[in-house]
């Protein structure tokens, strides 16, 4: 029985390391195969996983990557790869645009490795947009909030009119009347 799994667990490797020769390449294509394969024999493996995001990373589908790294978020951190797990997590929620995740995956990279110039500029870039998106934010609560009052203004000034046409007609009865 134990060999049996230390054979399964070599022919995983072996896609694994295929995978990261036709990476190394930029054969993207081919890694994802070798790391899906992988995959299939094995869908806990971090590494096949790990790797098999950064190819999707690579080819520019973060939000498959994105849900690869999610499949490992319980496992990857507590290996010694976790600052890079957490750089990756960090560059795919840029790429989606999601600063706020990617500020807390760069900050957990840093605090795991404080050297790590790359992940610190990442880590500032995806702070200033993260602030610049909220600064929108509020800018455009600003603008409707202002529509708003704007609407209330029209509809107040149209009630008035009305309030002082009725007031002229009311008049132009009584003095009919009278």
């Amino acid at each position: 029985m134990i060999s049996g799994i230390s054979a399964d667990a070599q022919v995983d490797k072996k896609d694994v390391r295929r995978g990261n020769r036709d990476f190394r390449k930029e054969n993207y294509r081919e890694a994802d195969i070798d790391y899906r394969k992988a995959l299939l024999k094995d869908s806990t493996s971090v590494a096949a996983n790990y790797n098999l995001a950064s190819v999707l990373y690579r080819q520019g589908d973060m939000q498959q990557a994105g849900t690869i790294l999610d499949r490992i978020k319980e496992t990857a951190p507590a290996t010694e790869s976790s600052a890079d797990y957490w750089y990756n997590r960090g560059d795919v929620a840029l790429g989606m645009k999601d600063y706020q995740t990617a500020v807390d995956a760069f900050a957990k990279s840093l605090m795991i490795r404080p050297e790590d110039m790359e992940a610190k500029e990442n880590f500032i870039y995806a702070k200033k947009m993260l602030e610049n998106q909220q600064n929108q934010d509020q800018n455009q609560q600003n603008q409707n909030q202002n529509q708003n009052d704007d609407q209330n203004k029209d509809q107040n000034q149209d009630q008035n009119q009305n309030n002082d046409q009725n007031q002229d007609q009311n008049q132009d009865q009584n003095q009919d009347q009278n």
